[in-house]
């Protein structure tokens, strides 16, 4: 299968300033893009590229005097083995003495994973006595599931997982802020994911297109792909990049005033 992807994103910023954005298809997936990818800054303006301490692709722009917009577009062709997200029953939960130390930062809060308080005691009391391992984080995304209520419009970039949890609604970031918390309270380490997931396989849904947030779990001596707002396995998931939270995976981030001008993601399978 080969799936389309691409973006056109426009800022408006207001003084010279610094774009950091995090749009490049994660180095993981790279040999997957026929071609590679085609992104443009328009107007062209130096930039640096580098990987982060997760191993994201990123890139910093410099944005001069005089410039008033910073454009940036892609588009690609990637491969897709067309397969839905794996499922492992047999994969075991590991004991904390036991976890990889790379795992541990996954385990501990961040910035919108309240790991701690309220969340924790409603974690060991609702999945304390479910079955260790895949049940237990299948347990817990079918509670955030059904406790939250996805709404465009009410999306909000400062909402925490405790937020979340109490006011019961967001979007697909807000549904793996709450799974990864839970998750993390259980002393499963827990990491956020964002990519392209287009509506692959399913009936076509009245949202636009949009970049997605789904989580991944350590079980079993390796890393699972879960997905709380949809709770079934998908298929065609393109990585962009992987962190604790949303906080450090951010599509685009201004050092100054800024206003979002266009914003529009295509994720479509290309038929033969």
């Amino acid at each position: 299968m080969q799936i389309r992807i691409g973006f056109d994103i426009e800022l408006g910023v207001t003084a010279p300033t610094a774009v950091i954005y995090m749009l490049q298809v994660h180095p993981s997936r790279a040999q997957d893009l026929q071609g590679g990818e085609n992104i443009t800054l328009s107007p062209p303006m130096a930039t640096d590229h580098y990987q982060d301490s997760f191993g994201n692709s990123c890139a910093r722009v410099h944005v001069p005097v005089g410039v008033s917009s910073v454009r940036l577009r892609n588009h690609a062709v990637v491969f897709d083995t067309g397969w839905p997200d794996p499922v492992d029953f047999s994969a075991i939960e590991h004991a904390a003495a036991d976890l990889p130390v790379e795992t541990l930062p996954f385990v501990l809060p961040s910035r919108y994973c309240e790991v701690d308080g309220e969340l924790l005691q409603f974690a060991w009391a609702n999945f304390s006595n479910v079955a260790p391992g895949w049940s237990r984080v299948q347990a817990i995304c079918d509670f955030v599931h059904r406790h939250l209520r996805f709404d465009y419009q009410n999306a909000r970039a400062t909402r925490t997982a405790l937020e979340g949890f109490r006011e019961r609604t967001g979007v697909c970031r807000d549904f793996a802020h709450l799974a990864i918390t839970l998750c993390r309270c259980m002393n499963i380490p827990a990491r956020y994911v964002t990519g392209y997931l287009g509506d692959i396989g399913i009936p076509p849904v009245r949202f636009p297109m949009d970049f997605s947030a789904w989580f991944e779990v350590y079980l079993g001596n390796r890393w699972h792909t879960f997905d709380a707002r949809h709770n079934t396995p998908r298929i065609g998931r393109v990585v962009i990049a992987r962190g604790r939270d949303a906080a450090d995976v951010p599509i685009t981030m201004v050092f100054g005033a800024n206003t979002l001008q266009r914003f529009e993601v295509t994720t479509e399978e290309v038929l033969q």
